[in-house]
């Protein structure tokens, strides 16, 4: 017996208002602007490579991938990474092996998420790939060169997409208003233009973030026949203000601190406080920032200013002792200070060409003038024979050498003329200098 009503609940409105053309797909000018590779693409209907679609929530990534399986003469094939594993993937290239066999057709499998597929299972892609059983359209939030293996990113052509602007987001936000068969068209809905500018704010270049905010706001806001005033109190309860765009364990996570790093490096406290407050305030480990914190005034400040190894320590110890959130000050203090510090990278530069001795020469042996003769076994074998001890000499300095053999005479630290490293320069001529009239006075 048939149902007398369609119980199904009606799609969510950011799917309702996905384009079907692409003179309805908003932003990515730079893809499918007039000439562009996309809009090529989907004007000839053809593709002959794989794609990875790269770019933030909301961007147009999905529908891009719809846009191309309209205009495209193959089998489409949607799935997401989130849902499917390895047998839908081996299922779904044995169907294209049979659809290509019996039918001559192609098979183009977009796959929603793609960086939650681990190695094996992106792996089974490759040989279908291989052999133009199957042309893969990935998309992902992630940056490709960590999420997708090496065989399978070197087999696609990577599209970077951009977050959407505001005035974009807008106009996205004021079709879905406009639009009486697929949108809000048919409700009675006032909304200033600085509201809807608002809400495409909030929304922080996602389209699908800005769209979920309306019809949630239009939904709380009454009933389908009643007149509704959006205000911006409205907007913001139901935009939730997402937040800041900010993963802790992806590439953002990286680009931020890395941000925040050459912001001090530059000598631009402001623009440090930005960053240290985008990771803050988005719920990064203050612990992790201030171990930056501390890394940088020894790499990037060193002996310049040797005071600024003991301020990124003591936010770090402030921040322990008082928690969140007054602790966040400490280490807006500390960044300011490190920023505005003299800088020099001798340390960090000294350190590296040790090291790289250590590397290419191996782990030489210790002078025996200069080895503890714990023992009087060891004294009796020359441990510690030739050793002049500095502080019986009226200038506490000797002519000793320090190196094992074949690196005698290396110098590492060149301290530069900025900061307290001026001074460092004074000392160190002064020592060398005294060490080396020592050896002429033998």
């Amino acid at each position: 017996m048939p149902e007398l009503f369609d119980s199904s609940p009606a799609p969510p409105l950011a799917e309702r208002m996905r384009p079907r053309t692409l003179d309805g797909f908003v932003g990515q000018k730079d893809l499918v602007g007039e000439g562009r590779i996309l809009r090529r693409i989907l004007e000839h209907g053809r593709l002959d490579s794989s794609l990875i679609l790269w770019g933030p929530p909301g961007c147009g990534k999905t529908t891009l991938a719809h846009l191309i399986s309209q205009a495209v003469d193959a089998h489409f094939e949607f799935f997401s990474a989130v849902t499917a594993g390895i047998q839908d993937v081996k299922r779904v290239a044995a169907e294209a092996v049979n659809r290509s066999r019996l039918r001559g057709r192609r098979t183009i499998l977009f796959v929603d998420e793609i960086h939650r597929f681990n190695k094996a299972q992106q792996d089974a892609f490759l040989p279908f790939i291989e052999n133009g059983t199957i042309t893969l359209i990935g998309a992902t939030t992630e940056n490709p060169s960590f999420e997708v293996i090496a065989p399978l990113l070197s087999r696609c052509r990577v599209f970077i997409l951009e977050p959407l602007g505001e005035q974009e987001v807008a106009a996205v936000v004021r079709r879905a208003l406009a639009d009486a068969e697929k949108g809000l068209g048919s409700r009675r809905i006032e909304i200033s233009d600085d509201d809807i500018r608002y809400l495409a704010h909030l929304s922080f270049g996602d389209a699908r973030t800005a769209l979920n905010a309306l019809e949630l706001a239009v939904e709380s806001a009454g009933r389908p026949d009643d007149a509704i005033r959006l205000t911006r109190a409205v907007i913001e309860e139901a935009s939730q203000r997402k937040a800041v765009l900010y993963d802790k364990k992806g590439e953002e996570h990286y680009n931020v601190i890395s941000a925040l790093h050459k912001s001090l490096r530059g000598g631009d406290p402001d623009a440090a406080l930005y960053w240290l407050a985008r990771m803050l305030e988005a719920g990064e480990d203050p612990l992790f920032v201030a171990r930056r914190l501390v890394r940088f005034a020894s790499e990037d400040i060193g002996n310049a200013d040797p005071q600024a190894l003991s301020v990124a320590l003591g936010a770090m110890q402030a921040f322990h002792f008082i928690g969140l959130p007054e602790g966040k000050l400490a280490l807006a203090q500390s960044a300011v200070y490190l920023a505005l510090a003299p800088k020099s990278n001798a340390i960090d530069a000294a350190y590296a060409e040790a090291a790289r001795d250590v590397a290419e020469c191996g782990a030489l042996p210790v002078p025996r003038d200069i080895r503890n003769p714990a023992t009087r076994f060891m004294k009796e074998i020359g441990y510690g024979k030739d050793y002049r001890y500095p502080h019986e000499d009226p200038d506490a300095v000797v002519d000793q050498e320090y190196f094992p053999e074949g690196l005698e005479g290396r110098r590492y630290y060149r301290p530069v003329e900025r900061g307290f490293e001026r001074e460092m320069i004074k000392r160190l001529e002064y020592w060398r200098s005294l060490r080396e009239k020592k050896r002429r006075d033998g």
